[in-house]
């Protein structure tokens, strides 16, 4: 690639951020979107739950910035819970849904990964939650 096609480095500021596919009980807002890889971040309220929610062929890694981040999911007894500094990783197609047990709103910063729909919301909770 010549110096002339490359694309310049570019900065995203956090009022710059767009709202991006939703979930209840959440907001995403969504920095770059490239085909193949999608970055943002999700912000959850105290006491919110989202909704159950898959994100198709796409993988998912979290970094948890401030709060408590809970995750369930599908096939998993109980829930698991993320505090700043943590990384979650959710594979592709893994029905799961995010709730913040905290007193503060919860942070993550997002990269997905894959080319599939960024969120795809169900209806039901999986086993073992339904």
């Amino acid at each position: 690639m010549t110096e002339s096609a490359r694309e310049p480095v570019r900065v995203v500021t956090d009022d710059e951020l767009v709202v991006g596919d939703p979930t209840t009980g959440m907001l995403r807002r969504r920095a770059f979107e490239v085909p193949g890889l999608w970055a943002g971040q999700v912000v959850t309220d105290p006491g919110a739950v989202s909704g159950w929610h898959h994100h198709d062929s796409n993988v998912s890694m979290l970094y948890v910035v401030r709060g408590v981040l809970r995750l369930e999911c599908e096939g998993v007894e109980g829930f698991v819970d993320a505090v700043a500094g943590s990384y979650v990783q959710v594979p592709a197609f893994t029905v799961h849904r995010e709730s913040n047990p905290g007193r503060e709103p919860s942070l993550a910063v997002i990269a997905r990964s894959g080319v599939g729909i960024p969120t795809v919301n169900v209806e039901q909770a999986p086993p073992p939650h339904a």
